[in-house]
Formats: structure tokens, sequence, C-alpha cells
């Protein structure tokens, strides 16, 4: 007699799982889809609704590395319906946390957000010491990972890397030493990668902090006695010395780097190869800034040319954006403003086809669901992201307009101000990005500054700013704009060597104490100080215009 089929036990489908998310992890293309041939049947032939969302996730994932967009869809979709049927727990995060990061790879950022989302709070709820936890398991461990590396593919590198951290705990708990290692790994990661984007907004202190915190958390992985794949490995030398140079120790980061680049040139992965370049490229070019005469520049150019066909390869599209930017920032530093264009415009389709809302919409979903769910400590850190804009620290258009719908116009006085930066477009064209993200950052401050005591500055748009200032008067409103405008004209601008000064024009309008034809809203009055500022642009720009005002104070020279 002919025996049966051996029975499928959750230990074989376990055993085939982890392997299939190791290949997940390294990119391993060839690994995956064999481990998913051999596996495919025993998942079949699972009852569990878990396994039937992981059978359609892995699809999905098949779908995705075929280039077959409909397969994907279908596999997240069919996954997520599976899911319907699972009680909350350490897999159904992991499934969610998977399903995030396959649907940020295939750039669907808003389905990739509510994922997330849901990923997040329920490994809220789970993760120690929170009331709904259980034991640490290695679940929770790699659903962490997996939102970890969603959260960096959304932009939002400081939840990214809370994230990375809170599985790092988890991983540190339990007995398996391969997943404490790849924590610490991602920790080490995430960590360098924040300090790198903190240093570019000049916020040295803290992205030496965190670059010190990378260090450290490498230095905690190669203590554990592991034997980890060789690309696992390659990539935290890249980290480790990258690390070294967001620390500010260049010249000790360089040999490093340099060794494992060409290591990983021999025998790396696509995406590793790119990452390898990339962070050589950026350690090149801090070194040219620092030493006179540079002489690295062509080297790190090239270097970012094959970066970004290697994320471009591996659909690694927010790295690819890094690269066209630091492409078009290099080739103008070099003196070659039409290789600059090229790379800039590139830059900015891709960022315009990219998920531009995506910390809008985070935080939108967030604070919606966190709500039904009675998350609040996740809720308040995803507020702050949908209220702030993150290049000044001010309030965005999206506060600033709940803020004005909440005051009663005709209670009391109510004056608002519209700054907008004088010829900001020519400083773009004329210097860089970056040059005009400082310009903005500096402007901020000065605004909040100089501000009366209980005003309140927002970033409405691009270069444009709101003042509020609370039962002002139409005097009051004028002399403190005035102050404004004197105090970014008077500012010295001259480390950023811009062809002029920046000055800002201003628009003023106020709706006094009692008048009856206050009930048009803030809308109206903000409509007014934005004439009033088109009129201060007309006149001259460096000017103040506010309603019965003839010509505004003015120290620029008229356009």
């Amino acid at each position: 007699m002919t025996p049966g089929p051996a029975p499928v036990t959750d230990g074989d489908l376990d055993a085939a799982l982890w392997r299939l998310l190791a290949a997940s992890s390294r990119d391993d293309a060839a690994a995956f889809r064999t481990g998913l041939d051999d596996a495919e049947a025993r998942l079949a032939a699972a009852a569990d609704p878990g396994w039937a969302a992981w059978r359609h996730a892995l699809a999905a994932r098949r779908g995705l590395l075929d280039g077959d967009r409909d397969a994907t869809g279908a596999g997240v979709a069919a996954a997520r319906e599976a899911l319907g049927s699972c009680p909350p727990s350490a897999s159904t995060a992991l499934v969610l946390a998977y399903l995030a990061h396959l649907e940020a790879t295939a750039d669907h950022p808003d389905s990739a957000m509510l994922l997330a989302v849901d990923a997040s709070l329920l490994t809220e709820q789970l993760d120690p010491p929170a009331p709904a936890a259980g034991e640490p398991s290695r679940a929770l461990a790699q659903a962490h990972l997996w939102l970890s590396l969603t959260l960096t593919a959304l932009d939002l590198e400081e939840l990214a890397v809370a994230s990375a951290e809170r599985g790092h705990r988890v991983a540190a708990a339990l007995p398996d030493l391969t997943d404490r290692w790849l924590l610490l790994r991602l920790c080490a990661q995430q960590n360098c990668e924040l300090a790198q984007t903190l240093r570019r907004r000049g916020e040295a202190d803290r992205a030496r902090e965190l670059a010190g915190t990378a260090l450290a958390r490498a230095s905690d992985a190669r203590a554990l006695d592991v034997d980890p794949d060789d690309d696992d490995l390659d990539l935290l030398d890249v980290v480790q010395a990258w690390a070294l140079a967001c620390h500010d120790d260049l010249d000790d980061a360089l040999g490093p780097l340099r060794s494992v680049q060409r290591r990983v040139h021999r025998s790396g992965s696509t995406w590793l190869r790119g990452y390898a370049d990339l962070a050589l490229s950026r350690l090149l070019t801090r070194l040219s800034q620092a030493h006179t005469g540079g002489g690295h520049g062509e080297e790190a150019a090239d270097l970012l040319v094959g970066a970004a066909g290697a994320f471009a390869a591996t659909a690694d599209r927010r790295r690819y954006r890094q690269c066209l930017l630091e492409l078009g920032q290099a080739t103008a530093a070099m003196g070659r403003p039409a290789e600059a264009l090229h790379w800039l415009d590139a830059y900015r389709a891709e960022t315009g086809r990219a998920h531009a809302r995506s910390r809008e919409l985070w935080a939108e979903m967030f604070v919606r669901q966190s709500r039904l769910r009675e998350v609040e400590r996740q809720a308040a850190v995803l507020r702050r992201h949908a209220l702030e804009d993150p290049l000044t620290g001010l309030g965005n258009r999206r506060s600033a307009e709940r803020r004005l719908a909440g005051l009663r116009l005709g209670a009391e006085p109510l004056s608002l101000a519209v700054v907008d930066v004088d010829r900001f477009k020519e400083v773009n064209d004329d210097t860089s990005h970056s040059h005009g993200d400082e310009v903005l950052h500096r402007v901020a401050a000065l605004l909040r500054e100089h501000s009366r005591v209980g005003d309140e500055v927002y970033r409405w748009a691009g270069d444009e700013f709101l003042v509020v200032l609370p039962t002002a008067t139409p005097a009051q409103a004028l002399a403190a704009a005035e102050r404004l405008r004197a105090a970014v004209a008077d500012a010295d601008w001259g480390d950023l060597s811009l062809s002029e000064p920046i000055t800002v024009s201003i628009g003023v309008a106020t709706a006094p104490a009692g008048d009856d034809d206050a009930a048009v809203g803030w809308r109206s009055l903000f409509d007014t100080a934005d004439l009033h500022l088109f009129s201060a642009k007309r006149g001259g720009r460096n000017r103040v215009r506010a309603p019965g005002l003839v010509d505004g104070p003015a120290e620029g020279t008229p356009s």
C-alpha cells in the first residue's frame, strides 16, 4: 500500500516562512522563488486563515519580483481579506507589516500607510509592557523590522528608528541570536540614515549623537556569536563606516568604506552595491568640502550614477530620488549647470509622481484609527507630523487653518500678515535647493524670534508664511510686520554666497472688534492680506502694505 502524503505541520510552515522572509529582507529573488516553489503546496493545504494570508502575501511578493502589478495587487487584496478572520496577534502584525512593505516597494504609498498604521497600532498593543502584550516573540520582533523598513520608504525616518529600537528590545528577550543580530544591524542602519538627514538639515549635534548610537548598535551586533549571511555582514560594514563619517570621523571612515565597497562590487547584490556607492559618494562629497581644493567631486558623481541605476533596478524609489537630487547638487557645485538641470528635472518629475503627501496622509489616517482604538501615544506622534512643517519646525498650512477656524472674528481685533520671500526662485536657480531650504529655515527662525509674544507663525506654502496676530489693531499689526521685514533685511546672509541679500514682502489685513463684516470669516481676511502682499511685490518688494497705507516702508531696491 502506498503511504499518503505526510501531514503538513505548523512547524514545517514556520521554517519555510522564516526562510522566505530572510530571502525577502536580503532581496534575494532567486532564493525567494525557489523557497516559494517548495512551500506553495504546503501553504495551499493549510486551512488556518493566517496561513492563507501568508500564501497570498508571498504570491504578491512574487508578482512584485516578476513585474506583474496585477498579481501583486490581487495578492495584497486577498491577504487583507484573509486577515479579517485572524485574531489580533504578533503573527497578524507581521503579515500587516510585510504587506505594507510590499505596497511601499510597489510605490503605492496610500495603501502602504493604511497597512503600516494597522501594523503599528497592533504592535503597540503587543509590545511589553502593554496591557494586552503576551510573551516576546520572533513574529513581533520581525513585525517591527518590516514596519521600520516601510516607514523609511515613506520618508518617516524618526518613526522608522523608533520601530527598529522597539524591535531590538523585543529581540533582546528572545533566545535566537540571529534575530537579535538583524535588529541590531537595522537599528544601526536606521540611526545612521537619520543622522545623515539631520546633518543635511544643519542639526549637526543631534546627527553626531545618532551616529554614536549607530556605532554602538553595530558593535553590539558584532559581539554576538552568530554567522550572518555575507550580504548582511557587508551591509553592517557599510553602515558602520558610514556612521563614522556621520560622527565626523571622515578620514577613519574612508579606508573601511572603500574596502567594503570594492568587496560588495565583487560579490554583493545589486541593491547593496547601490547602497555602498551612495554611502561612499556622500563621504567623498564631505571630504571635498572639508579639504581645500576638493578632489573627489567627479568620483562622487560617478558613484551616484551607479547607485541611482542600482536603486531603480531594485525598485527602491526613495533612494533613487535621493540620488537624483544629490547628482543635481553635485554637478551644480562642479560648474555643470546643464547637467545639474537634467538631474534636478528628473528629481522633480519623480518626486511629483511619488507620495508627496505621505506625511499628511499618514497622520490623518493614524489619528482617525488611533481614536477608534484609543492608542493616544501613537496618535500624538503622528498628529505632530500632520501639523508641523518638517523643514522649518513651524506649524504647517493645515495647522494654521485649524487655528484660524477656531477664532471668533469680531469678538476682538485680529490681524493677519502674509509674508513672502522676495525672488526666492532665483535663490534656487542660482545656487541650489539646499541653499533654498536654508533660506526658508532662517526666515522662519527670524519671523519666530521677532514676532510679538502671543503671535503665531506658520509656513503656509513654499516660500510663503502666515503670521497670526491676535488682538492686534491695524497700527499694531503694521508695526509688528515692519519689525519682521527689517529683521530679515538686516540679517547676515553672507555665508550662503547669494547674489543679493534676502528680503521679504508683507501684506497685512485686520478684522476690528465689533466689525459687522467679520462674519465673512478668516478666508476673506487672508485674501485681503494676500492682495496687499501682491501690491507690495508690485511696488518694489522688501516692503509692507496694508489697507489705507499708500506705500509701506522699504529698504530694498525696486526690481
